[in-house]
């Protein structure tokens, strides 16, 4: 993207080895950032703040937090299947701006963009569970990011759905015709959004040509909310 550039950027990436954590290492180096790939369990409690303690000054959040989407039934539904997404997705959101945030207001300055999901912002039949810490995440955004919107600080999602990535649209998926056919069907663009595109987008709302967007929620979708 021409004229964007991240030089001298310090980007924390949570759960870099999955979701879109490889691609988003990628194409933030490529804009000069330095990314600090992190693989630990941010689901344990205590890790938030013992992994800030040790990278220091961290300019942007990258929390990319994802699992396996679950497809039970909602009167199926476990208060364990419920546990385990919250756990993942939504916990560890509080941990992290407990940890970050008050550097960033320090300096007057600092990014958190939350790499979320669609699913909060449009039915999905058999994903009660994931839609809602789906949709928890986004709530936490929108409130965080009106709160830090005066000390310099923008906090914003990307919900996204039918983004090419190996969580939840591995090759197997992709080859299937049933999903072929429903892609052509459900998402208007008439393909999946591709990992870089998302990407980049995240590196956009990384930069100082995105400082006006505040407890925003952007999808990333091909149309497929809005159908």
């Amino acid at each position: 993207m021409q004229g964007l550039n991240l030089d001298g950027r310090r980007v924390l990436l949570t759960q870099a080895e999955d979701f879109m954590g490889p691609v988003l290492a990628d194409v933030f180096r490529e804009m000069g950032a330095e990314v600090i790939a992190d693989t630990g369990s941010i689901a344990d409690p205590e890790y938030p703040a013992r992994m800030v303690a040790q990278v220091g000054q961290v300019d942007v959040l990258l929390a990319n937090l994802g699992i396996p989407a679950p497809t039970t039934a909602a009167h199926e539904a476990s208060d364990d299947e419920w546990r385990h997404a919250f756990a993942h997705m939504v916990d560890p959101l509080p941990r992290l701006a407990r940890a970050l945030l008050p550097q960033m207001i320090a300096r007057g300055s600092g990014k958190l963009i939350v790499i979320g999901s669609a699913s909060a912002l449009r039915g999905i039949r058999r994903a009660s569970t994931y839609s809602a810490a789906r949709g928890a995440q986004l709530a936490y955004v929108q409130s965080v990011g009106v709160e830090m919107a005066g000390k310099g600080i923008q906090v914003n999602a990307i919900a996204q759905n039918f983004v090419d990535n190996p969580t939840y649209f591995p090759a197997e998926v992709q080859a299937n015709p049933v999903f072929q056919d429903r892609l052509r069907r459900e998402v208007p663009l008439g393909r999946l959004v591709s990992a870089r595109e998302d990407a980049m987008f995240a590196a956009y709302l990384a930069s100082t040509h995105a400082d006006c967007f505040v407890g925003q929620v952007f999808p990333v979708c091909g149309g497929w909310v809005g159908r």
